[in-house]
């Protein structure tokens, strides 16, 4: 049968040459008119259904609700096939062309190819999976695969903290190595205050320069007196990506890699950037470097580049979420440090709220960010230095809100008294707008001067949020609000502006995890972290949480894809824009939102 059947998307693509063979060899076509009954519920089923061309409704028997809508290139019923019987009716909703897979030959590949079966299994997470490996993956794609393993770090060089900087010196020298691991003393004071540090520093040449020709120390002072401690580290075995945002993040040149509670290696930034070529490190010394607004404008407008980098060479959307969110975060940082006083740094912090609140910006949008200040700071042209801080974002490609939730607006200028006493006026008066600014200090993430201004401020309002079930219920029901775009037949729903994925499907995930982790006292932000979080306290199913979460992070990969190929930052998609293998896992996310907000209306006791 015929050649024209499509071998190139999945999950035919995971079938062997003899296999397609075997496939193309079996296949049949079959017409039906409109209104024809493909299948019967209750009945078995002797093959797989492709359409060709037409229309199919799937609905139940009895009730006769609509569960989904099959066209081109769709496939049913593979439940029937694996599990027996066929549940609902098959009808015709226009004359329909279809490829008929005979069960045998169809359970047969399903036995012998686990790739072939394995996109059949409900889950979203394993049909995306199988997407992306279907995808050409280039040098940077190949690249997040890598783990930290012997092949990258070196062994690590650990010395006593009773060594003389210049017995330490002459070891350096002798292994050829520019770094080591100090161990510690037990009694050392530091280690009370970072209790579940590693009792590990780590010195460098340059710590032994700086000491020897800048601070006058002796060269026989004991080295421990000189390490840089706490040390950051990774994990063996973790993603090499993860370990260069870690670097990145921290402006640290090296980790300690660990296994476990044990040091195995050190991996220097060298090592890395021997495999990854797009150089985010370097660009985060340039923004550390600039001295000024204009140097800084020069660094923060290659960040564009670095993700189109990512995307051309198939980096997955949360590696480059986290990556870009470090560098946002370095960016907004320098320009806080250029623009405000230094006397102030210390004695302010600035947030930043939204989805780089969250760590789930690629692109650069409008800023929402607040201030809190110390109680009792005197800062006389505060409004004027703000002003100017959030033009001066706006010129490094980060648009002034339209809703004016910026430091510009002495709304979101504080001191920690001040918010807290705001946030018990949002708690006790909670109409819509101030459930919302609710939700927006939710999000809320630190990202200069006094960071620990903060978590006071953010344990507040968990604890007003304890036990308040009525306002958990006016929270969440923004998530309910807009509707699915899934028409009655259960197919994507579109329009001439196209699908808006944020209303559809990113909002109602988001802003439902936010409602929940509110409700259960979760910290984290990032939404990813928060589903991880609620699977941990037993809030949601595993199979519940990796569904969003892949749905998710097939969401805002499609949205970035429109948006650079778009060269815009609209939220809507062009269905003809996209494969069936994404359109399949579009309709099938749309689903798991749909199925979330049942839950939610559900659990919050929310009639819409």
């Amino acid at each position: 049968m015929p050649d024209k059947f499509n071998m190139s998307s999945p999950p035919f693509d995971r079938l062997s040459e003899q296999q397609q063979n075997q496939l193309r060899a079996a296949l049949d076509v079959a017409y039906f008119r409109d209104k024809d009954t493909l299948l019967k519920a209750g009945t078995e089923s002797d093959c797989l259904f492709i359409i060709i061309k037409g229309s199919v409704e799937e609905r139940d028997a009895q009730t006769q609700e609509v569960y989904a809508h099959y066209t081109y290139d769709d496939m049913f019923d593979v439940r029937a096939l694996l599990g027996g019987r066929v549940k609902h009716n098959y009808i015709a909703l226009e004359d329909t062309l279809v490829y008929l897979l005979p069960k045998s030959v169809f359970l047969s590949l399903y036995d012998e190819n686990g790739q072939f079966a394995a996109y059949f299994d409900t889950s979203l997470a394993t049909r995306q999976q199988l997407i992306e490996e279907a995808q050409k993956q280039q040098n940077l794609a190949e690249f997040i695969l890598t783990k930290v393993d012997e092949d990258i770090y070196h062994p690590p060089l650990i010395l006593s903290s009773h060594l003389s900087i210049t017995e330490v010196t002459e070891q350096l020298l002798s292994h050829g190595v520019d770094a080591a691991l100090i161990e510690l003393d037990s009694n050392d004071t530091r280690l009370t205050k970072h209790p579940a540090a590693l009792p590990f520093g780590i010195v460098t040449r340059t710590n032994m320069l700086h000491a020897v020709v800048l601070d006058q120390q002796p060269n026989n002072t004991a080295i421990g007196q000189i390490a840089t401690f706490p040390v950051h580290q990774v994990e063996k075995e973790e993603f090499l990506f993860n370990a260069m945002v870690t670097m990145t993040r921290q402006r640290v040149k090296r980790l300690m890699v660990c296994d476990g509670k044990t040091p195995v290696g050190m991996l220097d930034m060298t090592q890395i950037l021997s495999a990854f070529s797009t150089h985010s490190h370097v660009l985060s010394l340039s923004i550390a470097r600039a001295n000024n607004i204009d140097e800084l404008a020069l660094a923060s407008n290659r960040q564009q580049q670095l993700v189109d980098s990512l995307v051309t060479n198939g980096i997955r959307t949360r590696f480059m979420m986290e990556l870009v969110s470090a560098l946002n975060e370095q960016i907004i940082e320098r320009a806080f440090e250029l623009v405000l006083p230094p006397a102030m740094h210390g004695h302010c912090c600035l947030l930043v709220m939204g989805s780089e609140g969250r760590g789930e910006q690629v692109l650069k949008t409008d800023q929402d960010n607040a201030l809190i200040l110390e109680d009792g700071l005197d800062w006389p042209n505060r409004q004027t230095v703000l002003e100017q801080l959030n033009h001066t974002l706006a010129r490094l490609g980060y648009p002034l809100c339209p809703g004016n939730v910026m430091i510009s607006n002495p709304h979101w200028v504080r001191s920690s008294s001040d918010w807290k006493t705001h946030i018990d006026h949002l708690v006790s008066h909670a109409n819509s707008e101030n459930v919302m600014e609710i939700a927006i200090l939710a999000d809320a993430r630190a990202v200069a001067g006094n960071a620990e201004l903060l978590p006071p401020i953010k344990r507040h309002l968990q604890q007003q949020m304890e036990g308040q079930e009525v306002i958990l219920t006016e929270f969440t029901r923004p998530a309910l609000n807009f509707a699915v775009p899934l028409t009655l037949f259960g197919n994507v729903k579109t329009s001439k502006q196209g699908v808006d994925l944020k209303q559809g499907g990113i909002f109602p995930i988001v802003h439902g995890i936010r409602a929940i982790c509110m409700e259960y006292g979760i910290e984290q932000t990032n939404t990813f972290d928060r589903i991880d979080q609620l699977v941990q306290k037993r809030v949601l199913e595993l199979s519940t949480a990796e569904n969003l979460a892949e749905a998710l992070k097939h969401f805002f990969k499609l949205r970035l894809q429109q948006q650079l190929s778009h060269h815009d930052t609209s939220n809507a998609i062009q269905l003809n824009d996209l494969e069936r293998p994404e359109r399949d896992l579009l309709r099938h996310g749309l689903h798991v939102v749909k199925k979330f907000k049942q839950w939610l209306g559900y659990h919050y006791q929310i009639r819409h």
